[in-house]
């Protein structure tokens, strides 16, 4: 999130400050990748999706003790679905322009979170994790089998380009005119459900009886074995987060495995907390930063209050311009947590 609102142009500023130009493969991880492929960028979304999955083993026992019942919880379901899949259309989908010549139906993180919360929450609520992981393969396998053998009318089976694929041919008769670009969403639903429970795999392995050093082993090799599955399933299925392929599913999955153990060692281990302050007051409010960073340009804050100064203090100029514009936004979310006020779905 903290990369979202704000922390990719500070970092890259602050980088330009030591090395400027900047080495030519380095920017590259910051774009997403125009079809196939994977970077830096294309990580952030499914680490969106993965960390949702991780939170819900403990939000869902939470409840249970608390004694929810079964249809209460599927009502807080379709509650949070409803919203996130407006607040979707708000961001990326036009709503706000009331037009529906440009309106989008399904076009967001936030309605990509929404479907594999909702079906992972089906499957959490009604099967042991051993048939969550059954479900997770079941859904990758079948993914890749539609992709593969089921042709595309007028290409073939097995085409994955982007202007003819068997997720696009699908998208185009159900949305229609309310959609548009590579990004399909509705058949990679398969995909987002399984990277969501991958995350809820996380979840389980961290309320576990394991001891801390075996948690961060286990979590180590999920990530490992992750990234291995991934990468050698992109040499039949390409890695690709435009359709968000199985092989992508795997491969994302193996960073985030790795970060989990990376940040749940640091933070409950080694308890080297202060360092993530910074960081906590965006997450505390994680769908309003989202949101605001879109409704408001911050970058106007930087432009304001730093704008004439730029150009008279060299490189330092992009770099500050960028840091007052992210200040604002940070300064309103740790008013928002210093008062208490937390604004969740």
């Amino acid at each position: 999130m903290f990369w979202i609102v704000g922390g990719k142009p500070v970092f890259l500023a602050l980088l330009k400050l030591f090395v400027n130009p900047l080495p030519g493969w380095l920017p590259r991880q910051f774009e997403h990748k125009p079809w196939n492929g994977f970077s830096a960028e294309d990580l952030i979304m499914p680490l969106f999706l993965f960390v949702v999955g991780c939170a819900m083993p403990f939000s869902f026992a939470k409840r249970i003790e608390q004694g929810a019942s079964r249809q209460s919880l599927y009502l807080k379901i379709a509650r949070r679905v409803a919203i996130l899949w407006v607040l979707g259309m708000i961001y990326q989908g036009y709503l706000l322009k009331y037009d529906l010549s440009q309106l989008l139906l399904f076009s967001n993180t936030l309605q990509a979170i929404a479907v594999g919360y909702a079906l992972s929450a089906v499957v959490m609520l009604n099967v042991r994790p051993i048939w969550q992981v059954v479900t997770i393969a079941a859904l990758l396998v079948a993914y890749w089998a539609l992709l593969a053998f089921v042709p595309v009318p007028g290409h073939g089976a097995g085409v994955l380009e982007p202007d003819a694929n068997l997720a696009l041919w699908l998208e185009e008769r159900l949305l229609g005119h309310f959609r548009r670009g590579t990004y399909v969403w509705v058949l990679p639903c398969l995909g987002f459900t399984a990277t969501v429970l991958l995350g809820v795999m996380g979840g389980h392995l961290l309320r576990s009886r394991q001891s801390f050093g075996q948690k961060v082993a286990l979590l180590v090799a999920l990530g490992v074995g992750s990234l291995a599955a991934g990468a050698a399933w992109d040499l039949w299925l390409p890695i690709n987060k435009h359709m968000w392929t199985s092989s992508m599913v795997l491969w994302a999955g193996g960073w985030s495995f790795l970060l989990l153990a990376a940040f749940y060692l640091l933070i409950d281990g080694l308890k080297w907390r202060a360092w993530a302050f910074p960081f906590t007051v965006i997450g505390a409010n994680a769908i309003t930063a989202y949101m605001l960073a879109r409704i408001v340009d911050f970058k106007q804050f930087g432009a304001y209050f730093v704008g004439s100064l730029a150009p008279r203090i060299g490189v330092w100029g992009e770099f500050l311009q960028a840091f007052v514009s992210l200040a604002v936004l940070w300064l309103l979310l740790w008013y928002m947590r210093r008062n208490k006020t937390f604004i969740k779905i």
